[in-house]
């Protein structure tokens, strides 16, 4: 026999991740993997596709309420792309959203990376269970209750 209660059931939010190709870099074969992998481990993937500006990566991440953006980048201007992403974030006061990364980057540029608020670089042949495990342990934001933050 079941039981009803008057109680709302509790909708759950499912972990949501903003995936895109920054700059004029034009290889995807890497990051099509990531999305599908992060997809096939139930993650919610919003993925840009290729030469996204950081104004259009930060709007979309705010539009599609996203709890974490990964950049994907092989065009050497990983210092200057990332960094803007994450100076968008923080002036549209969304500096929560976990910005993590991948591509050929040299280990100092890894360092500094880190150091500017990136949290973890993934770089070519990084195990893609590495990667959804460090997705997985990303904390999902309730943003709803922090108000429109555009």
């Amino acid at each position: 026999m079941r039981v009803r209660t008057n109680r709302p059931r509790e909708k759950v939010k499912k972990l949501r991740v903003l995936i895109a190709k920054v700059g004029l870099d034009g290889h995807d074969r890497g990051v099509k993997i990531v999305a599908q992998a992060l997809r096939d481990a139930g993650v919610e993937v919003i993925y840009l596709g290729i030469h996204n500006t950081p104004e259009e990566i930060a709007a979309s991440a705010l539009q599609e309420d996203v709890d974490a953006i990964g950049l994907s980048v092989h065009s050497a201007a990983h210092m200057t792309l990332f960094g803007e992403v994450l100076t968008l974030l923080k002036k549209k006061q969304a500096g929560d959203i976990i910005v993590f990364g991948g591509g050929i980057i040299p280990e100092e540029d890894v360092r500094s990376l880190k150091k500017m608020g990136v949290k973890e670089i993934f770089t070519p042949g990084a195990p893609l269970e590495e990667i959804v495990k460090f997705v997985r342990s990303v904390k999902i934001t309730r943003r709803e209750a922090q108000g429109n933050r555009q």
